[in-house]
């Protein structure tokens, strides 16, 4: 399902250039649950942006289903993305201007689904949010846009599910709803889910975790249980 091999990713500054990742090389089977840890500065969402397509890598290759997505156009990239991919923001990145409900229908609009509203309005109910499909950004609370969020990110059912640190600008109790609601609607839709995460508690319910630092992969296990 996801296959990353000899993974680089070097940034100039000024007359330098410095190194985010090195060398960087695991697999991924399908519906398997991995979180991605390490201290902050790892490259740890680097990694992350570059297995979505939201940017390209200075060394090697990452295949997604099968498909090179090293390889692919912006374009190319842009309906890739729309056909296997979800992704989740920490900074949840909802559309101010558009409610709750019009925020998870708005990826389904542009797929050309003709039961846009309906789905939408299935996946608030998911994440206990089909009392607020009305309300706006502002009004909602931290975790109640995360929420959406996860909401929208499910709404195209994505082969691959791409979540940075979900649960980072959470309270620890909003934080483990969150947590719960991600692991549920990946059991539910099947879904491949890699998480990159400072919290324990998510990394250690995943069923893999890949330890980073300074660029580098320095572990990677199955959790046990």
């Amino acid at each position: 399902m996801i296959s990353v091999q000899n993974l680089g990713m070097q940034l100039r500054a000024g007359s330098h250039l410095v190194t985010i990742l090195d060398g960087i090389t695991f697999e991924v089977p399908e519906k398997q649950v991995v979180a991605i840890v390490g201290p902050s500065g790892s490259g740890k969402s680097t990694l992350l942006g570059l297995m979505a397509g939201l940017d390209k890598p200075t060394a090697g290759t990452i295949q997604l289903n099968g498909f090179d997505i090293t390889a692919l156009t912006e374009t190319q990239l842009a309906h890739f993305r729309r056909e296997y991919i979800g992704y989740i923001f920490q900074s949840f990145h909802l559309i101010p201007t558009l409610t709750a409900l019009e925020n998870v229908a708005l990826p389904l609009d542009l797929s050309g689904e003709p039961s846009a509203a309906n789905r939408a309005e299935e996946l608030l109910a998911a994440v206990g949010l089909q009392d607020r499909q009305h309300h706006y950004p502002v009004q909602l609370s931290g975790g109640e846009q995360q929420r959406v969020a996860v909401a929208r990110a499910f709404a195209c059912r994505p082969r691959i599910l791409l979540a940075d640190e979900p649960t980072g600008n959470l309270d620890s109790g909003t934080g483990q709803i969150v947590i719960d609601l991600l692991l549920k609607l990946n059991q539910d839709h099947g879904s491949t889910l890699v998480l990159v995460t400072h919290d324990s508690n998510l990394a250690e319910r995943a069923g893999r975790m890949i330890t980073m630092r300074d660029g580098r992969l320095v572990s990677d296990g199955e959790i046990p249980r």
